[in-house]
């Protein structure tokens, strides 16, 4: 017979406490970030009454619309590929016994391990070699951009998602794709009917997660970007440089609420799953 010790009421007390106390220091700078995107004080930090006109600076900045579009159709095409590649890795790591795996799964987690910084100049010297080849032996002459950062996003996202998808699949049974297999099921039906539905949260998972890291990134954007090609990230990065104004909240919050979006889906999609 098992029994509950109740907290004193001191102890109670301290843990409302500290659970108010942690909530407030995870969400009072939020909540400052979007007050003060509609402050009319140029002051980031100062109010000066209510307005709406850094939003509409924003909109109608052609630079900060194009480097919005720009973010979003990169972690688009990164997203899809990086959950392709990072699902195919994880299945073979999981699922499948062959020579060098130890060797690959360690080479698999390098892109979380590495510092930003490394892996931004590793890329930048790689596309700079990568060009000069190209164009001395094609004539073909490439510049940076669209390409290398999709590319170098992908290089790191497929590491996240296969940690993701890999933690589905550890925690999965092969006893159901073991007896599609044995009623006849080819191997790419038992994958389909059977594997693919069981581990679709962790594809979720896996993609949201490359979505949000490919729309955030600085760093390896910056050095891999070419002329005329930046992201929204960057584009507030730049933004610092020249003065700090409301104008960089309220392009936080736009941020901020795609993320949230991308939350929100994931979450419906999940419970969508689960009551079908």
């Amino acid at each position: 017979m098992s029994s509950s010790v109740e907290p004193r009421g001191w102890a109670k007390a301290a843990l409302h406490v500290n659970g108010w106390f942690v909530y407030l220091f995870f969400y009072a700078p939020i909540v400052l970030l979007v007050l003060f995107s509609f402050s009319e004080s140029r002051n980031v930090g100062k109010w000066g009454g209510f307005t709406f006109d850094w939003y509409q600076q924003f909109f109608d900045s052609n630079n900060a619309r194009g480097a919005l579009s720009n973010s979003v159709k990169i972690a688009l095409v990164v997203t899809l590929i990086s959950v392709i590649l990072g699902t195919m890795a994880a299945l073979a790591l999981e699922r499948f016994t062959f020579r060098g795996k130890q060797v690959f799964d360690a080479l698999l987690y390098l892109p979380i391990i590495i510092p930003d910084v490394t892996m931004a100049v590793m890329l930048l010297l790689f596309f700079g070699q990568f060009y000069d080849v190209i164009e001395a032996v094609f004539g073909i002459q490439m510049r940076k951009g669209f390409g290398s950062i999709s590319i170098s996003h992908i290089a790191f996202n497929i590491s996240f998602v296969s940690v993701v998808v890999r933690a589905r699949l550890a925690g999965m049974s092969t006893d159901l794709e073991e007896a599609a297999v044995d009623l006849y099921a080819s191997r790419w039906k038992a994958f389909r009917y059977v594997t693919f539905p069981q581990i679709l949260p962790g594809i979720a998972g896996g993609a949201l997660l490359a979505m949000t890291l490919s729309l955030d990134d600085v760093v390896i954007t910056q050095f891999v970007s070419g002329p005329g090609w930046t992201t929204l990230p960057v584009y507030v990065f730049g933004l610092i440089r020249k003065g700090v104004t409301p104008l960089i909240n309220a392009i936080s919050v736009i941020m901020l609420l795609a993320s949230m979006l991308l939350v929100v889906l994931s979450l419906l999609a999940q419970r969508s799953r689960r009551t079908g």
